[in-house]
Protein backbone atom coordinates (compact mmCIF):
# COMPACT_ATOMS: atom_id res chain seq x y z
CA UNK A 1 0.00 0.00 0.00
CA UNK A 2 1.40 3.40 -1.12
CA UNK A 3 1.94 5.26 2.28
CA UNK A 4 4.14 8.16 1.51
CA UNK A 5 4.68 10.73 -1.58
CA UNK A 6 7.72 12.88 -2.34
CA UNK A 7 6.65 15.94 -3.73
CA UNK A 8 9.99 17.43 -5.52
CA UNK A 9 9.46 20.90 -7.29
CA UNK A 10 11.89 21.61 -10.22
CA UNK A 11 13.84 24.12 -12.63
CA UNK A 12 16.70 23.16 -13.97
CA UNK A 13 17.95 20.86 -11.68
CA UNK A 14 18.98 17.85 -13.81
CA UNK A 15 21.94 16.34 -12.21
CA UNK A 16 20.57 17.59 -8.31
CA UNK A 17 17.14 15.45 -8.94
CA UNK A 18 18.68 12.29 -10.39
CA UNK A 19 20.76 11.98 -7.32
CA UNK A 20 18.07 13.09 -4.76
CA UNK A 21 16.06 10.35 -5.99
CA UNK A 22 19.25 7.51 -5.90
CA UNK A 23 19.43 8.65 -2.31
CA UNK A 24 15.98 8.48 -1.72
CA UNK A 25 15.97 4.83 -2.93
CA UNK A 26 18.05 4.25 -0.16
CA UNK A 27 16.65 6.08 3.13
CA UNK A 28 13.23 4.93 1.82
CA UNK A 29 13.83 1.61 2.10
CA UNK A 30 11.10 -0.47 3.68
CA UNK A 31 8.48 2.27 3.21
CA UNK A 32 5.90 2.14 0.34
CA UNK A 33 6.87 6.02 -1.42
CA UNK A 34 7.17 7.61 -4.48
CA UNK A 35 8.43 10.43 -6.07
CA UNK A 36 6.58 12.91 -7.77
CA UNK A 37 8.74 15.65 -9.51
CA UNK A 38 6.82 18.71 -10.60
CA UNK A 39 8.89 20.08 -13.02
CA UNK A 40 8.32 23.42 -14.58
CA UNK A 41 8.97 23.37 -18.03
CA UNK A 42 13.21 23.30 -17.33
CA UNK A 43 15.18 24.03 -20.38
CA UNK A 44 18.46 21.91 -18.82
CA UNK A 45 16.70 18.49 -19.62
CA UNK A 46 15.32 17.85 -16.15
CA UNK A 47 12.22 16.54 -17.60
CA UNK A 48 13.68 13.72 -19.94
CA UNK A 49 16.09 12.67 -17.30
CA UNK A 50 13.22 12.37 -14.89
CA UNK A 51 10.76 10.63 -17.74
CA UNK A 52 14.13 7.89 -18.23
CA UNK A 53 13.89 7.13 -14.36
CA UNK A 54 10.31 6.89 -14.66
CA UNK A 55 10.35 3.77 -17.44
CA UNK A 56 12.45 1.88 -15.26
CA UNK A 57 11.28 2.62 -11.34
CA UNK A 58 7.26 2.86 -11.17
CA UNK A 59 7.99 4.71 -7.88
CA UNK A 60 9.27 7.55 -9.80
CA UNK A 61 6.46 9.99 -11.51
CA UNK A 62 6.74 13.74 -13.87
CA UNK A 63 4.09 16.19 -14.03
CA UNK A 64 5.42 19.01 -16.36
CA UNK A 65 4.04 21.80 -16.61
CA UNK A 66 3.85 24.28 -19.40
CA UNK A 67 3.31 27.72 -19.33
CA UNK A 68 3.41 28.51 -15.32
CA UNK A 69 5.27 28.89 -12.97
CA UNK A 70 5.98 28.79 -9.39
CA UNK A 71 7.41 26.52 -6.17
CA UNK A 72 3.71 26.94 -4.08
CA UNK A 73 1.60 25.75 -6.87
CA UNK A 74 3.63 23.32 -8.07
CA UNK A 75 3.64 21.57 -4.93
CA UNK A 76 -0.04 21.96 -4.27
CA UNK A 77 -0.49 20.41 -7.61
CA UNK A 78 1.80 17.69 -7.04
CA UNK A 79 0.62 16.75 -3.46
CA UNK A 80 -3.11 16.93 -4.95
CA UNK A 81 -1.78 14.05 -7.53
CA UNK A 82 -0.72 11.55 -4.96
CA UNK A 83 -3.16 9.27 -3.46
CA UNK A 84 -0.64 8.59 -0.57
CA UNK A 85 -1.86 9.32 3.07
CA UNK A 86 1.15 11.56 3.78
CA UNK A 87 2.79 13.88 1.29
CA UNK A 88 6.47 15.60 2.07
CA UNK A 89 8.04 18.31 0.21
CA UNK A 90 11.64 19.13 -0.31
CA UNK A 91 13.92 20.86 -2.69
CA UNK A 92 15.84 18.85 -5.11
CA UNK A 93 19.02 21.09 -4.79
CA UNK A 94 20.36 18.58 -2.09
CA UNK A 95 20.17 20.84 0.57
CA UNK A 96 17.80 19.05 2.86
CA UNK A 97 18.86 15.96 4.40
CA UNK A 98 16.30 13.18 3.32
CA UNK A 99 17.93 11.07 6.01
CA UNK A 100 15.18 12.10 8.81
CA UNK A 101 12.38 11.48 6.07
CA UNK A 102 11.68 8.26 8.10
CA UNK A 103 11.84 10.01 11.67
CA UNK A 104 8.96 12.28 10.51
CA UNK A 105 7.02 9.95 9.30
CA UNK A 106 6.92 8.12 12.52
CA UNK A 107 6.46 10.89 14.48
CA UNK A 108 4.09 12.23 12.49
CA UNK A 109 2.27 8.99 12.90
CA UNK A 110 3.09 8.64 16.40
CA UNK A 111 1.92 11.53 17.44
CA UNK A 112 -1.12 12.21 15.34
CA UNK A 113 0.57 15.51 13.64
CA UNK A 114 -0.70 17.45 11.13
CA UNK A 115 2.65 18.54 9.77
CA UNK A 116 6.53 17.95 11.06
CA UNK A 117 8.55 20.41 9.64
CA UNK A 118 12.53 20.10 9.16
CA UNK A 119 13.67 22.83 10.46
CA UNK A 120 17.42 24.18 10.21
CA UNK A 121 19.77 23.89 13.47
CA UNK A 122 20.40 27.65 13.20
CA UNK A 123 17.63 29.45 10.88
CA UNK A 124 19.98 31.15 9.01
CA UNK A 125 23.05 28.49 8.49
CA UNK A 126 24.77 28.33 5.61
CA UNK A 127 23.64 31.90 4.52
CA UNK A 128 25.25 34.60 3.33
CA UNK A 129 24.76 38.38 6.04
CA UNK A 130 22.41 39.40 3.11
CA UNK A 131 20.58 35.97 2.96
CA UNK A 132 20.83 35.71 6.74
CA UNK A 133 18.55 39.31 7.41
CA UNK A 134 16.21 38.21 4.71
CA UNK A 135 15.31 35.24 6.55
CA UNK A 136 15.32 36.96 9.35
CA UNK A 137 12.78 39.58 8.38
CA UNK A 138 10.88 37.03 6.49
CA UNK A 139 10.42 35.22 9.85
CA UNK A 140 9.11 38.07 11.49
CA UNK A 141 6.54 39.16 8.96
CA UNK A 142 5.15 35.54 9.16
CA UNK A 143 3.77 36.07 12.79
CA UNK A 144 1.45 38.64 10.85
CA UNK A 145 -0.48 36.14 9.19
CA UNK A 146 -0.03 32.84 11.69
CA UNK A 147 -0.93 31.98 15.28
CA UNK A 148 1.65 28.85 15.22
CA UNK A 149 5.25 29.29 16.89
CA UNK A 150 7.76 27.53 14.44
CA UNK A 151 11.59 28.40 15.05
CA UNK A 152 12.13 28.27 11.00
CA UNK A 153 8.53 28.93 9.64
CA UNK A 154 10.66 29.71 6.05
CA UNK A 155 11.12 25.82 6.07
CA UNK A 156 10.85 24.47 2.76
CA UNK A 157 10.97 21.00 4.08
CA UNK A 158 8.05 19.44 5.74
CA UNK A 159 5.81 16.30 5.89
CA UNK A 160 2.09 16.31 6.51
CA UNK A 161 -1.23 14.74 6.90
CA UNK A 162 -3.03 14.67 3.62
CA UNK A 163 -6.17 14.96 5.62
CA UNK A 164 -5.02 18.12 6.86
CA UNK A 165 -4.12 19.04 3.11
CA UNK A 166 -7.91 18.15 2.45
CA UNK A 167 -8.76 20.64 5.76
CA UNK A 168 -7.00 23.68 3.89
CA UNK A 169 -6.52 23.18 0.49
CA UNK A 170 -9.17 25.43 -1.09
CA UNK A 171 -7.89 28.55 0.99
CA UNK A 172 -4.04 28.44 0.28
CA UNK A 173 -2.66 31.41 -1.67
CA UNK A 174 -0.25 29.10 -4.01
CA UNK A 175 1.76 32.34 -4.23
CA UNK A 176 5.75 32.43 -3.89
CA UNK A 177 8.38 30.37 -2.22
CA UNK A 178 7.22 29.85 0.83
CA UNK A 179 4.20 27.10 0.88
CA UNK A 180 5.09 26.26 4.96
CA UNK A 181 3.66 29.71 5.98
CA UNK A 182 0.67 29.03 3.35
CA UNK A 183 -0.72 25.65 4.79
CA UNK A 184 -0.32 27.11 8.64
CA UNK A 185 -2.14 30.23 7.87
CA UNK A 186 -4.72 28.72 6.25
CA UNK A 187 -6.14 26.54 9.16
CA UNK A 188 -9.39 27.61 10.98
CA UNK A 189 -7.95 25.71 13.92
CA UNK A 190 -4.70 24.71 16.07
CA UNK A 191 -2.53 23.07 14.12
CA UNK A 192 -0.64 20.11 15.83
CA UNK A 193 2.63 20.11 14.61
CA UNK A 194 6.12 18.77 15.43
CA UNK A 195 9.86 19.95 14.49
CA UNK A 196 12.95 17.81 13.93
CA UNK A 197 16.74 19.56 13.23
CA UNK A 198 18.64 18.50 10.24
CA UNK A 199 21.71 20.39 9.21
CA UNK A 200 21.42 22.50 5.88
CA UNK A 201 23.29 21.82 3.13
CA UNK A 202 25.45 23.50 0.68
CA UNK A 203 23.65 23.13 -3.03
CA UNK A 204 25.86 20.44 -4.89
CA UNK A 205 25.29 21.96 -8.23
CA UNK A 206 23.20 24.48 -9.90
CA UNK A 207 22.36 27.91 -8.81
CA UNK A 208 19.92 29.24 -6.46
CA UNK A 209 16.80 30.25 -7.87
CA UNK A 210 16.07 33.62 -5.29
CA UNK A 211 15.64 36.64 -6.18
CA UNK A 212 14.35 39.79 -5.42
CA UNK A 213 11.18 38.72 -7.30
CA UNK A 214 10.99 35.88 -4.41
CA UNK A 215 10.62 38.82 -1.65
CA UNK A 216 8.21 40.72 -4.20
CA UNK A 217 6.05 37.41 -3.91
CA UNK A 218 6.62 36.77 -0.14
CA UNK A 219 5.34 40.01 0.56
CA UNK A 220 2.12 39.24 -2.05
CA UNK A 221 1.76 36.08 0.46
CA UNK A 222 1.10 38.09 3.50
CA UNK A 223 -1.15 40.61 1.85
CA UNK A 224 -3.43 37.82 0.16
CA UNK A 225 -3.80 36.36 4.00
CA UNK A 226 -4.15 40.09 5.42
CA UNK A 227 -6.59 41.09 3.26
CA UNK A 228 -7.49 38.34 0.45
CA UNK A 229 -11.04 38.43 1.01
CA UNK A 230 -11.12 41.93 0.32
CA UNK A 231 -8.56 43.02 -2.08
CA UNK A 232 -6.69 40.49 -4.61
CA UNK A 233 -3.23 40.70 -3.60
CA UNK A 234 -2.61 40.31 -7.42
CA UNK A 235 -4.47 43.67 -7.76
CA UNK A 236 -2.50 45.65 -4.83
CA UNK A 237 0.84 44.77 -6.90
CA UNK A 238 -0.36 45.91 -10.48
CA UNK A 239 -2.04 49.23 -8.31
CA UNK A 240 1.50 49.59 -6.79
CA UNK A 241 3.04 49.26 -10.37
CA UNK A 242 0.75 51.56 -12.04
CA UNK A 243 1.66 54.15 -8.90
CA UNK A 244 5.06 54.36 -9.61
CA UNK A 245 4.18 54.61 -13.56
CA UNK A 246 2.65 57.69 -12.35
CA UNK A 247 6.12 59.44 -10.91
CA UNK A 248 8.09 57.89 -13.77
CA UNK A 249 5.47 59.64 -16.06
CA UNK A 250 5.84 63.23 -14.94
CA UNK A 251 9.68 62.90 -14.61
CA UNK A 252 9.79 62.10 -18.28
CA UNK A 253 6.81 64.20 -18.80
CA UNK A 254 9.28 67.32 -17.39
CA UNK A 255 12.10 66.26 -19.15
CA UNK A 256 10.16 66.06 -22.64
CA UNK A 257 8.74 69.55 -22.40
CA UNK A 258 12.44 71.03 -22.99
CA UNK A 259 12.29 69.81 -26.20
CA UNK A 260 8.74 69.14 -27.26
CA UNK A 261 5.34 70.86 -27.74
CA UNK A 262 2.83 69.46 -24.41
CA UNK A 263 1.05 67.20 -26.31
CA UNK A 264 3.77 65.35 -27.96
CA UNK A 265 5.77 65.32 -24.44
CA UNK A 266 2.41 63.92 -23.11
CA UNK A 267 2.09 61.11 -25.70
CA UNK A 268 6.12 59.99 -25.30
CA UNK A 269 5.66 60.22 -21.07
CA UNK A 270 2.60 57.73 -21.93
CA UNK A 271 4.08 54.84 -24.23
CA UNK A 272 7.18 54.57 -22.35
CA UNK A 273 5.20 54.24 -19.38
CA UNK A 274 2.65 51.86 -20.26
CA UNK A 275 5.31 49.90 -21.47
CA UNK A 276 7.77 50.06 -18.66
CA UNK A 277 3.94 49.16 -16.55
CA UNK A 278 3.93 46.15 -19.14
CA UNK A 279 7.60 45.07 -18.14
CA UNK A 280 6.81 45.61 -14.76
CA UNK A 281 4.00 43.59 -14.81
CA UNK A 282 4.49 40.63 -16.21
CA UNK A 283 7.83 40.13 -14.14
CA UNK A 284 6.04 40.77 -11.04
CA UNK A 285 2.15 40.89 -10.60
CA UNK A 286 1.94 37.82 -13.15
CA UNK A 287 5.39 36.29 -13.21
CA UNK A 288 3.69 32.73 -12.68
CA UNK A 289 2.56 32.64 -15.92
CA UNK A 290 5.08 35.42 -17.89
CA UNK A 291 4.56 35.96 -21.31
CA UNK A 292 7.92 35.60 -23.44
CA UNK A 293 8.90 35.90 -27.21
CA UNK A 294 6.29 36.54 -29.51
CA UNK A 295 3.67 36.74 -27.12
CA UNK A 296 5.20 39.45 -25.21
CA UNK A 297 5.09 41.47 -27.81
CA UNK A 298 1.12 40.19 -28.77
CA UNK A 299 0.81 41.06 -24.93
CA UNK A 300 2.35 44.59 -25.07
CA UNK A 301 0.00 45.43 -27.72
CA UNK A 302 -2.88 44.01 -25.88
CA UNK A 303 -2.32 46.05 -23.11
CA UNK A 304 -1.62 49.40 -24.79
CA UNK A 305 -5.29 48.89 -25.89
CA UNK A 306 -6.76 48.00 -22.77
CA UNK A 307 -4.75 51.06 -21.00
CA UNK A 308 -5.44 53.37 -23.49
CA UNK A 309 -9.50 52.54 -22.69
CA UNK A 310 -8.70 52.75 -18.97
CA UNK A 311 -7.22 56.33 -19.91
CA UNK A 312 -10.39 57.04 -21.19
CA UNK A 313 -12.42 56.26 -18.71
CA UNK A 314 -10.53 57.81 -16.32
CA UNK A 315 -11.05 60.75 -17.66
CA UNK A 316 -14.71 60.28 -17.97
CA UNK A 317 -15.66 59.22 -14.93
CA UNK A 318 -13.17 62.08 -12.83
CA UNK A 319 -14.99 64.65 -15.40
CA UNK A 320 -18.20 63.38 -14.57
CA UNK A 321 -17.71 63.38 -11.27
CA UNK A 322 -16.37 67.35 -10.68
CA UNK A 323 -19.16 68.47 -12.84
CA UNK A 324 -21.21 66.40 -10.34
CA UNK A 325 -19.63 68.93 -6.93
CA UNK A 326 -16.64 66.75 -5.50
CA UNK A 327 -13.64 68.29 -4.95
CA UNK A 328 -11.10 67.63 -7.54
CA UNK A 329 -8.97 65.48 -5.45
CA UNK A 330 -11.81 62.76 -4.61
CA UNK A 331 -12.54 63.37 -8.46
CA UNK A 332 -8.95 62.06 -9.63
CA UNK A 333 -9.07 59.64 -7.28
CA UNK A 334 -12.69 57.98 -8.33
CA UNK A 335 -11.26 58.29 -11.84
CA UNK A 336 -7.97 56.50 -10.62
CA UNK A 337 -9.43 53.62 -9.12
CA UNK A 338 -12.17 53.13 -11.97
CA UNK A 339 -9.25 53.38 -14.77
CA UNK A 340 -7.13 51.25 -12.63
CA UNK A 341 -10.27 48.32 -11.74
CA UNK A 342 -10.69 48.31 -15.93
CA UNK A 343 -6.71 48.13 -16.38
CA UNK A 344 -6.98 45.05 -14.04
CA UNK A 345 -9.61 43.27 -14.87
CA UNK A 346 -9.21 43.45 -18.88
CA UNK A 347 -5.72 42.66 -18.76
CA UNK A 348 -5.96 39.99 -16.51
CA UNK A 349 -8.54 38.42 -18.80
CA UNK A 350 -6.38 39.49 -22.07
CA UNK A 351 -3.01 40.32 -21.78
CA UNK A 352 -2.17 37.25 -18.82
CA UNK A 353 -4.74 35.36 -19.74
CA UNK A 354 -4.21 31.40 -18.05
CA UNK A 355 -4.62 29.11 -21.32
CA UNK A 356 -5.69 25.37 -20.20
CA UNK A 357 -4.92 23.13 -22.96
CA UNK A 358 -7.93 21.78 -23.99
CA UNK A 359 -9.17 18.18 -22.46
CA UNK A 360 -6.73 19.25 -19.44
CA UNK A 361 -8.37 19.22 -16.21
CA UNK A 362 -6.77 20.52 -12.67
CA UNK A 363 -5.73 17.35 -10.60
CA UNK A 364 -8.01 16.60 -8.04
CA UNK A 365 -7.70 14.23 -4.54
Amino acid sequence: MLELAIIVPTLDERENVVELIRRLETVLAGIDYEVVVVDDDSADGTPDAVRALARSDPRVRLLQRVGRRGLSSACVEGMLATAAPYVAVMDADLQHDETILPAMLAKLKAESLDLVVGTRVSAEEGFGPARQRLSAAGTRLSRMVSRHELSDPMSGFFMLDCRYLDEVVHSLSAVGFKILLDLVASARRPVRIGELPYRFRSRLHGESKLDIVVGVEYLQLLADKLIGGLVPPRFVLFALVGGLGVLLHLGILYAMLARFPFGWAQLIATVVVMTINFFLNNALTWRDHRLRGAAAFVGLLKFYAACSIGALLNLEVASAAKDYGMPWYVAGFAGLVVGSVWNFAVTAATTWRRRRRRGAAPPAR
